[in-house]
């Protein structure tokens, strides 16, 4: 089959010629009779009509909207809402541990495809990938070759020796280290020892050489690690800051994955702008993130099963961290901490991939319908944004000018959130940047 080139705000995209000659034909899509959950408030837009042009929304309005020659797709009253945006996800690593760890690299990066596609499916249409090579598979889906969400890659996962991100097994002798850039010897996982300052600072310029939107570093333990308990504290102030200073010549910002207090306050004075995970938090910490506008990025789903393969330690430090999210959630809402994403952090676990909506249901413990909402949609928007001139436009909001990331959903999810959780069902129709994925109204 030929295919042609198009211009898109992303880059260039091949279409066939068939969704080319559709595209020509109908530049413009326009949703009618729907009722629209903009990403932030509180009720819907009822009997209202969005318009699309090419991948931006165009107009947002109660008033009938006029468009000659646009495509029109009747919403039959169903809820018109933003993607989903996950903050914290692993598109490279969903095969079970042993299959991963004897796999090469693209193997992996052909089931990744399937992956995507599932996010996509689900109604994600955007995602940070938080650890992994997803560069390649970036570019695949930017320019139409696999189906599957906007992805602002972080590339490896940085890490002192002995940190969440050293994986070496402890046969292994001292003199393996690899420092730098690009390996613990796990090729595919990427992800990279480095420590002191010159070292952190290379490792994280070879992250935005290779085109991440942002960079990840480890401040503290982690469950799936061997060396680490998660009160662990990992990097001088002085190496944080150095992944901090290098982002930031590159307009963008770290992330850092930590549970516990002591990091996490050390990379918040260093300058980091979203710590992952945060189970652990107390008020202080929060309160701190809260005055330095600091964003947390929790998850649910993947704590409510110990992983195959995990060791006893490991077990229990996935419980302790289970453990210790009732309390964060409760002190965020305590102290009106708001600046909080969605995200799944699934590692190694199909089976738990294909229900990743659950993480909506999950969070009802302590959030209402609308504040998940808010996480998932603009808040997520909201947090990736801080990449800047990584980020092709605006996303998780209904509103003009923003990238055209819609799903069309069967029933109300602001009064029954779960309804998200059956996407094959609720989901009528998904349009990513313009582009529409899944139909079930023609």
């Amino acid at each position: 089959m030929n295919f042609r080139v198009v211009a898109s705000l992303s880059g260039f995209l091949l279409v066939s010629p068939e969704l080319a000659a559709e595209q020509a034909v109908h530049p413009q899509t326009l949703f009618t009779n729907v009722n629209v959950f903009d990403g932030v408030n509180e009720t819907r837009i009822e009997n209202a009509n969005v318009l699309v042009e090419g991948n931006l929304i165009k107009q947002v309005s109660t008033s009938k909207i006029t468009s000659d020659g646009a495509k029109v797709i009747d919403g039959g009253g169903r809820t018109l809402m933003p993607g989903i945006v996950g903050c914290h996800e692993h598109v490279m690593m969903q095969l079970p541990i042993t299959t991963l760890l004897n796999s090469d690299e693209r193997f992996i990066a052909a089931v990744a495809t399937s992956t995507v596609k599932t996010y996509l499916m689900n109604g994600w249409t955007s995602v940070r990938d938080a650890a992994g090579n997803t560069f390649g598979l970036k570019k695949a889906i930017d320019q139409g070759f696999v189906p599957g969400p906007r992805i602002y890659p972080s590339g490896p996962m940085i890490t002192q020796t002995s940190g969440h991100a050293d994986h070496r097994t402890f046969q292994k002798p001292l003199t393996n280290a690899t420092h730098g850039v690009p390996t613990t010897g796990m090729e595919y996982f990427d992800l990279a020892i480095a420590d002191g300052v010159p070292e952190v600072l290379k490792a994280s310029r070879e992250a935005m050489r290779m085109g991440a939107t942002q960079v990840k570093i480890a401040v503290g333990g982690g469950t799936g690690s061997y060396a680490d308990p998660l009160d662990v504290v990992e990097y001088r102030e002085d190496e944080i800051k150095a992944a901090v200073d290098a982002a930031s010549d590159y307009n963008t910002y770290v992330m850092a994955h930590v549970y516990n207090d002591k990091g996490a306050q050390r990379a918040i004075k260093a300058g980091v702008k979203s710590i992952e995970h945060g189970n652990l938090l107390s008020e202080e910490t929060l309160q701190m993130m809260k005055d330095n506008d600091v964003w947390l990025c929790p998850q649910v789903i993947v704590y409510t099963d110990i992983p195959k393969g995990y060791t006893e330690d490991q077990a229990n430090k996935h419980r302790q961290a289970y453990a210790g999210i009732d309390n964060t959630f409760k002190t965020a809402k305590k102290i009106g901490f708001e600046k909080i994403g969605f995200g799944t952090d699934i590692i190694t676990d199909p089976a738990m991939i294909a229900r990743m909506n659950d993480e909506f249901t999950y969070r009802t413990k302590w959030f209402t319908p609308v504040e998940i909402l808010r996480q998932a949609t603009s808040k997520g928007g909201e947090l990736l944004g801080l990449s800047n001139r990584f980020n092709p436009g605006k996303i998780g909001v209904i509103e003009e000018g923003a990238l055209a990331d819609i799903l069309l959903v069967e029933g109300n999810p602001l009064e029954d959130i779960s309804i998200l959780t059956k996407p094959d069902e609720n989901l009528a129709l998904i349009m990513k940047d313009g582009k529409i994925y899944k139909n079930k109204l023609q």
